[in-house]
This record gives structure tokens, sequence and C-alpha cells, in this order.
């Protein structure tokens, strides 16, 4: 039984051994070594184009209701001109737009 126990434990350890080991690093194309978080592309969401589950989904801060308010928003008054104008959605304050700012794109 102790045996078993030795070996369960052994077998989790190396996998994660294994994981962490293949998830640190990637290789680019020149051949350098980069973090894998430094590659990984960043996906703008377009303020005139998504829907409110894409919002509610990518964006901090904003449940159902605040993505709903912004695709209502974006009906009565046309596209939205800036990133900036997403303040007059009600219950969009500075701080919401703060943290979402560099995931959000007009085009």
């Amino acid at each position: 039984m102790l045996k078993a126990q030795i070996a369960a434990l052994l077998f989790a350890l190396l996998t994660s051994l294994s994981f962490m080991a293949s998830a640190a690093e990637v290789k680019s194309p020149s051949g350098d070594a980069v973090k894998a978080a430094e590659v990984a592309p960043v996906t703008k969401i377009n303020l005139n184009t998504a829907d409110a589950a894409t919002l509610q989904r990518e964006l901090l801060g904003i449940g159902e209701v605040k993505a709903q308010a912004i695709v209502a928003y974006r009906s009565e008054h046309g596209d939205f001109a800036s990133v900036d104008e997403l303040l007059e959605v009600k219950g969009i304050g500075e701080a919401t737009l703060a943290k979402n700012r560099e995931k959000l794109s007009i085009n």
C-alpha cells in the first residue's frame, strides 16, 4: 500500500514539473527564449460590434446589466466615436474604463 502511495505521489510530482517546464518558455521564430505571456496576442474588443455576451465575458467589472446597457447605448446613439464615450453609459465609471482601456477599440 505504501509503495502505491509513493508511486502515485511521484507520478503527480513529475507530471506537475513537466507541465510547468513546458509553460515556462516558448521559442520565438528567431530562436530566442521568451515568456509565454509575452507571446500571447492581445485581442481588442470593438465597442461598435461586440455583443453583450462578449462584453460581459471579456471586460473586467462588466456584468450582464452593464453589457446590455452598452449595447442599448450604441443602438440609441450610434457607434462610439471614442473609447472615452463609454463613460456616457450609465453604470460605467472612470475605474471600469481604466481597467479595460487597453482591451477596447472602436475600429
